[in-house]
């Protein structure tokens, strides 16, 4: 059952035929072996972040506490399968959007992976990439961009160019130079990473969405809203699909129409996406969410007639 779970949901992005799987594996483990066994740690650590998927982290944090606390019991504090946990823990923190709770459990990830698995390991180049961007989050862009570097030469060196953990590098990398402001670095990796994704993974699935919002963003940086915005209602409607109508990553995608449109002056076409993305963030979220804020802060800017507003 786990492992058909985690083929629906990784390799096809199917998360609601996945859940099920989970939570029925999570059940027989926890009725079967002692309470504090690492496979039920395992159990809760996939429920998780499939629940971090979809977007449910409130449901998903004691499940990652949870696990953490039996790896830390069963297999000590500085062993790799405790890093795993802290680092997923850490994700879901920067999720909700706590950076000062998260950064310490990635810092310790990481220095328990390079310690036991080494500094070529590809799940150490998983947690550097992790760190990066937390540092990227908090604005430290000249930290981040060493270890997202660091990172992709890792993968291709031991998972292949073609792996879908490259293309992440590769996507996170050129995230990063976009906003240092270095389109022409940032496009042929944001092109790469997407023709991987498509390629492994499939065009309909949520990362391919998540790298057709990447390279539409750095189109949309060098100036081409033509060019842009095809890619950005393909990534929406995918998200749509996959993820349904009320996720964060599907708010995400309304917004960055949002920005289009507002590139474009359509500000009456704008208006209503934004709308529909600060409910969706306002549910989904915590109202003190930086993506909350900030959605809320460009409805309360967005021009009504065309004009900008001091």
């Amino acid at each position: 059952m786990n492992e058909l779970a985690l083929y629906r949901h990784e390799v096809l992005g199917a998360y609601a035929p996945a859940r099920p799987l989970y939570e029925r594996a999570l059940t027989i483990r926890e009725k079967t072996l002692v309470p504090d066994h690492p496979l039920t740690a395992v159990s809760l650590h996939n429920l998780a972040r499939l629940l971090q998927a979809q977007g449910d982290l409130a449901t998903a944090r004691p499940l990652c506490e949870r696990a953490l606390a039996i790896c830390e019991k069963a297999l000590g504090s500085d062993h790799p399968d405790t890093a795993h946990h802290l680092n997923n823990l850490a994700l879901l923190l920067q999720g909700q959007g706590d950076l000062a709770a998260a950064r310490p459990l990635f810092t310790r990830a990481l220095a328990i992976r390079e310690k036991t698995l080494g500094a070529d390991h590809p799940l150490t180049a998983a947690g550097l990439n992790s760190l990066a961007l937390l540092l990227q989050a908090e604005g430290d862009l000249a930290a981040a961009r060493p270890l997202l570097t660091r990172a992709l030469a890792i993968r291709e060196t031991t998972l292949g160019a073609d792996h879908p953990d490259t293309a992440q590098s590769l996507h996170n990398l050129a995230h990063l130079l976009r906003d240092q402001g270095d389109l022409a670095a940032a496009r042929p990796l944001s092109e790469r990473a997407l023709a991987i994704c498509e390629k492994t993974l499939g065009p309909d699935h949520p990362d391919t969405a998540h790298n057709l919002n990447n390279l539409a963003n750095v189109l949309q940086a060098e100036g081409n809203l033509a060019g842009a915005r095809p890619l950005h209602e393909r990534a929406l409607a995918i998200r749509e699909r996959t993820l349904g109508p009320d996720h964060p990553a599907t708010a995400a995608s309304l917004h960055n129409l949002v920005c289009l449109f507002g590139d474009q002056g359509d500000f009456a076409a704008a208006r209503p996406l934004l709308e529909r993305s600060l409910a969706i963030c306002e549910k989904a979220l915590r109202p003190e969410h930086p993506d909350t804020l900030r959605v809320r802060n460009n409805l309360t800017s967005l021009p009504s007639d065309g004009r900008s507003r001091d």
